[in-house]
Protein backbone atom coordinates (compact mmCIF):
# COMPACT_ATOMS: atom_id res chain seq x y z
CA UNK A 1 0.00 0.00 0.00
CA UNK A 2 1.09 3.71 -0.92
CA UNK A 3 2.52 4.87 2.62
CA UNK A 4 0.94 8.40 1.58
CA UNK A 5 -2.31 6.68 1.04
CA UNK A 6 -2.07 4.91 4.17
CA UNK A 7 -1.78 7.80 6.03
CA UNK A 8 -4.67 9.89 4.82
CA UNK A 9 -6.78 6.61 4.90
CA UNK A 10 -6.02 6.63 8.74
CA UNK A 11 -7.54 10.14 8.67
CA UNK A 12 -4.22 11.49 10.26
CA UNK A 13 -4.12 14.62 8.20
CA UNK A 14 -7.48 15.95 9.54
CA UNK A 15 -5.72 16.05 12.84
CA UNK A 16 -3.01 18.34 12.83
CA UNK A 17 -2.71 22.00 11.35
CA UNK A 18 0.87 23.45 11.64
CA UNK A 19 3.25 22.95 8.78
CA UNK A 20 3.03 19.30 8.48
CA UNK A 21 -0.78 19.41 8.32
CA UNK A 22 -0.34 22.26 5.52
CA UNK A 23 2.04 20.16 3.25
CA UNK A 24 -0.43 17.43 3.70
CA UNK A 25 -2.83 20.06 2.66
CA UNK A 26 -1.06 21.31 -0.60
CA UNK A 27 -0.54 17.74 -1.86
CA UNK A 28 -4.18 16.39 -1.53
CA UNK A 29 -6.12 19.91 -1.79
CA UNK A 30 -6.51 23.35 -0.50
CA UNK A 31 -10.43 21.89 0.20
CA UNK A 32 -8.28 19.39 2.87
CA UNK A 33 -6.19 22.33 4.58
CA UNK A 34 -9.87 23.53 6.12
CA UNK A 35 -10.31 22.54 9.60
CA UNK A 36 -7.02 20.65 10.39
CA UNK A 37 -6.68 20.40 14.20
CA UNK A 38 -3.45 20.06 15.85
CA UNK A 39 -2.63 16.49 16.81
CA UNK A 40 -0.64 17.11 19.66
CA UNK A 41 -2.80 19.04 21.57
CA UNK A 42 -5.35 16.24 21.23
CA UNK A 43 -2.75 13.78 22.64
CA UNK A 44 -4.03 11.40 19.92
CA UNK A 45 -0.92 8.99 18.78
CA UNK A 46 0.14 8.26 15.62
CA UNK A 47 -0.44 4.82 14.66
CA UNK A 48 2.33 2.77 11.79
CA UNK A 49 1.03 3.93 8.78
CA UNK A 50 0.84 7.91 10.39
CA UNK A 51 4.29 7.57 11.72
CA UNK A 52 5.39 6.67 8.14
CA UNK A 53 3.46 9.60 6.32
CA UNK A 54 4.42 12.12 9.25
CA UNK A 55 8.14 10.60 8.08
CA UNK A 56 7.78 11.21 4.82
CA UNK A 57 6.29 14.98 4.35
CA UNK A 58 8.05 16.25 7.38
CA UNK A 59 11.88 14.79 5.83
CA UNK A 60 11.11 15.92 2.25
CA UNK A 61 9.98 19.33 3.45
CA UNK A 62 13.05 19.56 5.47
CA UNK A 63 14.95 18.35 3.01
CA UNK A 64 13.48 20.76 0.34
CA UNK A 65 14.40 23.71 2.78
CA UNK A 66 18.42 22.54 3.22
CA UNK A 67 19.19 21.89 -0.24
CA UNK A 68 17.78 26.11 -0.99
CA UNK A 69 19.25 27.23 2.13
CA UNK A 70 22.55 28.12 -0.25
CA UNK A 71 20.50 29.83 -2.64
CA UNK A 72 19.97 27.23 -4.97
CA UNK A 73 19.02 22.98 -5.46
CA UNK A 74 22.16 21.49 -6.87
CA UNK A 75 22.33 18.91 -9.20
CA UNK A 76 24.50 16.93 -6.75
CA UNK A 77 21.60 17.26 -3.81
CA UNK A 78 18.92 16.44 -6.11
CA UNK A 79 20.66 13.45 -6.84
CA UNK A 80 20.85 12.27 -3.86
CA UNK A 81 17.84 13.02 -2.84
CA UNK A 82 16.52 10.65 -5.88
CA UNK A 83 19.11 7.87 -4.92
CA UNK A 84 17.60 8.30 -1.14
CA UNK A 85 13.71 7.59 -2.74
CA UNK A 86 15.12 4.94 -5.08
CA UNK A 87 17.45 3.21 -3.32
CA UNK A 88 16.18 3.06 0.44
CA UNK A 89 12.95 4.01 1.02
CA UNK A 90 11.93 2.21 -2.45
CA UNK A 91 8.69 4.19 -2.61
CA UNK A 92 6.49 3.04 -5.48
CA UNK A 93 5.68 5.45 -8.47
CA UNK A 94 2.96 7.15 -6.59
CA UNK A 95 4.47 7.57 -3.86
CA UNK A 96 7.65 9.10 -5.62
CA UNK A 97 5.51 11.77 -7.59
CA UNK A 98 4.08 13.01 -4.32
CA UNK A 99 7.50 12.69 -2.39
CA UNK A 100 8.59 15.02 -4.96
CA UNK A 101 5.81 17.09 -5.11
CA UNK A 102 6.02 17.96 -1.21
CA UNK A 103 9.51 18.67 -2.07
CA UNK A 104 8.88 21.30 -4.50
CA UNK A 105 6.03 22.53 -2.63
CA UNK A 106 8.33 23.28 0.44
CA UNK A 107 11.01 24.85 -1.38
CA UNK A 108 8.26 28.12 -1.35
CA UNK A 109 6.11 27.84 0.70
CA UNK A 110 5.52 29.77 4.17
CA UNK A 111 7.44 27.79 6.44
CA UNK A 112 10.93 27.64 7.69
CA UNK A 113 13.10 24.34 8.74
CA UNK A 114 12.39 25.53 12.13
CA UNK A 115 8.88 25.43 11.88
CA UNK A 116 8.97 21.71 10.03
CA UNK A 117 11.19 20.11 12.80
CA UNK A 118 9.30 21.62 15.63
CA UNK A 119 5.91 20.02 14.89
CA UNK A 120 8.20 17.06 13.83
CA UNK A 121 9.57 16.72 17.18
CA UNK A 122 6.13 17.18 19.08
CA UNK A 123 4.48 14.16 16.49
CA UNK A 124 7.61 11.60 16.61
CA UNK A 125 8.41 11.05 19.74
CA UNK A 126 11.48 8.79 18.82
CA UNK A 127 14.77 9.79 19.27
CA UNK A 128 16.26 7.85 16.75
CA UNK A 129 13.58 9.07 14.12
CA UNK A 130 14.48 12.44 14.27
CA UNK A 131 18.55 11.52 14.61
CA UNK A 132 17.97 10.10 11.20
CA UNK A 133 16.44 13.26 9.63
CA UNK A 134 19.00 15.61 10.82
CA UNK A 135 21.26 12.88 9.62
CA UNK A 136 19.56 12.91 5.82
CA UNK A 137 20.19 16.84 6.05
CA UNK A 138 23.89 16.39 6.77
CA UNK A 139 24.11 14.23 3.52
CA UNK A 140 22.50 16.58 1.29
CA UNK A 141 24.23 19.76 2.78
CA UNK A 142 27.56 17.62 1.90
CA UNK A 143 26.52 16.65 -1.53
CA UNK A 144 28.29 18.92 -3.23
CA UNK A 145 31.44 18.64 -1.52
CA UNK A 146 31.35 21.49 0.91
CA UNK A 147 29.07 22.96 3.52
CA UNK A 148 28.25 26.70 2.60
CA UNK A 149 27.59 29.19 5.73
CA UNK A 150 23.91 29.03 5.50
CA UNK A 151 23.86 25.23 5.20
CA UNK A 152 26.33 24.82 8.48
CA UNK A 153 24.14 27.51 10.22
CA UNK A 154 20.56 25.35 10.02
CA UNK A 155 23.21 22.08 10.90
CA UNK A 156 24.16 24.20 13.85
CA UNK A 157 20.91 25.68 15.10
CA UNK A 158 18.11 22.52 14.25
CA UNK A 159 19.05 19.62 16.74
CA UNK A 160 17.13 21.88 19.49
CA UNK A 161 14.24 22.48 17.42
CA UNK A 162 14.93 18.64 16.74
CA UNK A 163 15.21 17.66 20.38
CA UNK A 164 18.70 16.48 19.97
CA UNK A 165 21.71 16.87 22.13
CA UNK A 166 24.12 19.92 20.77
CA UNK A 167 26.96 17.62 20.54
CA UNK A 168 25.56 15.94 17.33
CA UNK A 169 26.42 18.28 14.75
CA UNK A 170 30.11 17.49 16.12
CA UNK A 171 29.60 14.02 15.77
CA UNK A 172 27.86 13.93 12.64
CA UNK A 173 30.36 16.79 11.14
CA UNK A 174 33.19 14.47 12.04
CA UNK A 175 31.68 11.90 9.96
CA UNK A 176 30.58 13.74 7.21
CA UNK A 177 33.29 16.42 6.77
CA UNK A 178 36.14 13.16 7.11
CA UNK A 179 37.54 14.29 10.24
CA UNK A 180 39.41 11.22 10.84
CA UNK A 181 40.29 9.00 13.44
CA UNK A 182 39.58 10.07 16.75
CA UNK A 183 42.56 8.93 18.56
CA UNK A 184 43.48 12.39 20.42
CA UNK A 185 42.31 13.72 23.82
CA UNK A 186 40.08 16.30 21.13
CA UNK A 187 39.26 13.40 18.90
CA UNK A 188 37.94 11.79 21.85
CA UNK A 189 35.43 14.26 22.67
CA UNK A 190 33.80 13.72 19.69
CA UNK A 191 33.15 10.00 20.31
CA UNK A 192 31.81 11.02 23.76
CA UNK A 193 29.30 13.43 21.60
CA UNK A 194 28.19 10.89 19.90
CA UNK A 195 27.31 8.97 22.85
CA UNK A 196 25.93 12.29 24.37
CA UNK A 197 27.99 12.37 27.50
CA UNK A 198 31.72 13.73 28.85
CA UNK A 199 34.46 12.81 28.96
CA UNK A 200 33.96 12.76 33.16
CA UNK A 201 31.61 10.19 33.03
CA UNK A 202 32.39 7.30 35.43
CA UNK A 203 32.86 3.65 33.37
CA UNK A 204 29.32 2.72 34.81
CA UNK A 205 27.96 5.79 33.45
CA UNK A 206 29.33 5.44 30.12
CA UNK A 207 27.84 2.07 29.40
CA UNK A 208 25.06 3.26 30.85
CA UNK A 209 24.97 5.94 27.88
CA UNK A 210 26.25 3.37 25.05
CA UNK A 211 23.30 0.96 26.28
CA UNK A 212 20.30 4.21 26.01
CA UNK A 213 21.94 4.88 22.33
CA UNK A 214 22.26 1.41 21.43
CA UNK A 215 18.00 0.81 22.21
CA UNK A 216 17.08 3.72 20.47
CA UNK A 217 18.46 2.55 17.29
CA UNK A 218 17.83 -1.13 17.71
CA UNK A 219 15.99 -2.77 14.35
CA UNK A 220 12.54 -3.90 15.49
CA UNK A 221 12.03 -0.61 17.70
CA UNK A 222 12.98 1.77 14.99
CA UNK A 223 10.67 -0.60 12.79
CA UNK A 224 8.21 -0.70 15.23
CA UNK A 225 8.15 3.26 15.29
CA UNK A 226 7.34 3.24 11.23
CA UNK A 227 10.22 3.22 9.28
CA UNK A 228 10.08 0.35 6.58
CA UNK A 229 13.27 -2.60 6.06
CA UNK A 230 14.68 -0.59 3.81
CA UNK A 231 15.42 2.27 5.68
CA UNK A 232 17.14 -0.17 8.24
CA UNK A 233 20.81 0.93 6.39
CA UNK A 234 20.32 4.38 8.22
CA UNK A 235 19.95 2.90 11.73
CA UNK A 236 22.87 0.27 11.18
CA UNK A 237 25.18 3.23 9.86
CA UNK A 238 24.52 5.15 13.48
CA UNK A 239 24.96 1.30 15.38
CA UNK A 240 28.37 1.52 14.31
CA UNK A 241 28.86 4.64 15.54
CA UNK A 242 27.72 4.07 18.81
CA UNK A 243 29.91 0.89 18.75
CA UNK A 244 33.20 2.54 17.49
CA UNK A 245 32.58 5.81 20.09
CA UNK A 246 32.41 3.43 23.03
CA UNK A 247 34.89 0.86 22.04
CA UNK A 248 37.53 3.54 21.65
CA UNK A 249 36.70 5.44 24.24
CA UNK A 250 36.63 2.28 26.48
CA UNK A 251 40.42 1.36 25.11
CA UNK A 252 41.71 4.76 25.68
CA UNK A 253 40.72 4.45 29.60
CA UNK A 254 42.41 1.14 29.93
CA UNK A 255 46.01 2.65 28.05
CA UNK A 256 45.32 5.63 30.64
CA UNK A 257 45.08 3.43 33.58
CA UNK A 258 47.72 1.24 32.25
CA UNK A 259 49.81 4.08 32.35
CA UNK A 260 49.05 6.00 35.63
CA UNK A 261 49.92 2.41 36.96
CA UNK A 262 53.35 1.49 35.82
Amino acid sequence: MSWLGAGIGAGIGMMFGGPIGAALGAWVGSSFSSGLKKLSEQGIPLNRDGAQTVFIVALFSMLAKMAKADGQVSKAEVQLIDDFINNNLRLNAEDRQQAIKIFQNAKSDEFSIYDYARQYRQLIRNQAMREMVYRLLFAVAFADGELHPAEEEILRKIPEELGLHASIFTAMFNEFGHGGPATSEGGLKAHYDVLECSPDVSDRELKLAYRRKAAEFHPDKIASKGLPDEFMRHAEDQMKSITVAYDTIVAARKREAAVNQA
